[in-house]
């Protein structure tokens, strides 16, 4: 997710996950947690803009997503080829 899409995130709230690679199935989750830095900060090469010009980007922060057991069910053995880098769309309930 990007910086400014975590305001309203805390772990606990409801996810709806849509994966690409099996359409029409929508799978249910929980926020479980955050990582403790950006993606960035962990990449092999991180950005180093020292030039002088400050652009700021808008970085993204990886969030443990973890299925709801009943969900996967629902997959059967297919649930096993859930993996880290598919295309999904997902959306969390946010709460006041």
């Amino acid at each position: 997710f990007k910086e400014t899409q975590l305001a309203r995130m805390k772990p606990g709230q409801k996810v709806h996950v849509k994966v690409d690679a099996f359409p029409g199935t929508d799978l249910l989750a929980k926020v479980d947690s955050f990582s403790p830095a950006s993606g960035a900060s962990f990449a092999l090469l991180p950005p180093d803009n020292a030039t002088g010009n400050f652009t700021k980007i808008v970085q993204r922060v990886p969030v443990k997503l973890v299925f709801e057991p009943e969900s996967l069910k629902a997959l059967g053995e297919a649930a096993s080829r859930i993996v880290p880098g598919l295309s999904v769309q997902v959306e969390v309930e946010l709460s006041e």
